[in-house]
C-alpha cells in the first residue's frame, strides 16, 4: 500500500516513523514548511528536520531536536549579548548551516531534504510541500502580525490567535513529486499535527487540495476530550471558530476527510464519516506502529 501522509511538528514526525516501520507500506511524508525562517543567519526548516531526526531514530527527548544535543555555540553567542531565545543546538546547527549553504548556492529545498535523508539513512521519501518561500504569520490581540517562531517560540503561543495567513502561498507551486505521489497513493493520512500550523498550510499550497480531494483521505485528531497533549492546536480552533473535536475537525477540513480516527473519549457518528476511535497516543515508536497497522485494516 502506498501512504501519502500531510504532516509537521512531533505529531506529523510520529505518525510518518509509524507508517514508516511497517515493511508493506511505501510511506512518503509531505511537509509543511510555514514555520521555515532565518536565525543566526541560517536558514532553518523545523518540520523537515523533526520528520527527519524522527526516522533516523536520533530524534531529541521531546521530540524534537537532536538527541545527546550540546549548546557550545548558543553559550559562546550569550557572551556577546545576543537573544538565544531560540535555541538550537550545535548538531542541528550544523544541518542547518549545511541547508544554508546549499540553498544560497541556488538548490532548491526538495534537493537539499533529499540529501538530507540520505546522510541519515531514512528511506521514506520525505517532501517539503513546496520550494517556494511560504511563511505562516499569525494576528493576535491587538491587530499585531507575527511570523510563526516569534509567536510559538519566543512567546510560547501565549497569545490569543485572531487570524492565520500562509504568506507567499498563492503563488507558489508544489515540489517535484508532490502532487505526482499523491495522485498514485492508496491513501492520504492528515498527521495529528495542529490543523492551522502544520496540515493548512500544506493544504494551502495551490493544486495540492485539489488532488487530495480525489483520494481516500484519513485524518487523526490531535484531540483528546478538547484538548491537545501539548501546544495550542485547541486554543487556536475555539479562537477561530471550530470546536476542537471530532466535528470541527469536519468543518475545518471542508468534508475533506473520509475516515476519522479519535481517541474513545471522542467517539461520535456522521454521515458519511467512518469514525474509528481508538488509542491515539503515539509517544514511542511501538505506539506509532501500532496505530499505524490498526488505520491499514480499517482501509482495507
Amino acid at each position: 500500500m502506498r501512504i501519502v501522509i500531510l504532516a509537521g511538528g512531533v505529531g506529523g514526525a510520529r505518525m510518518a516513523r509509524g507508517f514508516a516501520a511497517l515493511e508493506s507500506i511505501a510511506t512518503t511524508v509531505i511537509v509543511n514548511v510555514g514555520d521555515d525562517d532565518a536565525v543566526y543567519g541560517v536558514d532553518l526548516s523545523p518540520d523537515i528536520d523533526t520528520v527527519v531526526y524522527m526516522l533516523a531514530g536520533i530524534e531529541g527527548e521531546f521530540g524534537w531536536g537532536r538527541e545527546d544535543e550540546t549548546w557550545e555555540v548558543m553559550g559562546e553567542l550569550e557572551r556577546f549579548d545576543i537573544d538565544t531565545s531560540f535555541r538550537l543546538g550545535d548538531r542541528d546547527l550544523a544541518l542547518n548551516l549545511f541547508r544554508t549553504a546549499r540553498l544560497r548556492a541556488g538548490q532548491p529545498l526538495s534537493a537539499v531534504t533529499a540529501k538530507q535523508c540520505a546522510t541519515f539513512g531514512v528511506s521514506a521519501k520525505v517532501l517539503p510541500v513546496t520550494d517556494d518561500r511560504v511563511r505562516t504569520r499569525l494576528e493576535v490581540e491587538g491587530g499585531v502580525w507575527l511570523d510563526f517562531q516569534t509567536y510559538f517560540v519566543r512567546r510560547r503561543h501565549q497569545d490569543r490567535v485572531t487570524a492565520v495567513a500562509y504568506e507567499g502561498a498563492a503563488t507558489a507551486a508544489p515540489a517535484p513529486d508532490v502532487l505526482e505521489k499523491i495522485e498514485e497513493c492508496d491513501v492520504v493520512v492528515l498527521a495529528p499535527s495542529n490543523p492551522h500550523l502544520s496540515i493548512l498550510p500544506i493544504l494551502s499550497v495551490p493544486g495540492v487540495r485539489e488532488m487530495v480531494e480525489r483520494k481516500r483521505v484519513m485524518a487523526v485528531s490531535p484531540f483528546v476530550g478538547g484538548k491537545t497533549v501539548k501546544g495550542p492546536a485547541a486554543d487556536i480552533m475555539r479562537s477561530l471558530g471550530h470546536d476542537p473535536s471530532p466535528a470541527g475537525l469536519q468543518s475545518l477540513y471542508g468534508g475533506l476527510i473520509d475516515h476519522l480516527v479519535v481517541d474513545p473519549v471522542d467517539a461520535v457518528e456522521f454521515d458519511g464519516l467512518h469514525v474509528h476511535p481508538t488509542d491515539i497516543m503515539i509517544k514511542t515508536r511501538e505506539q506509532a506502529s501500532r496505530l499505524a497497522r490498526e488505520m491499514i485494516e480499517w482501509l482495507s
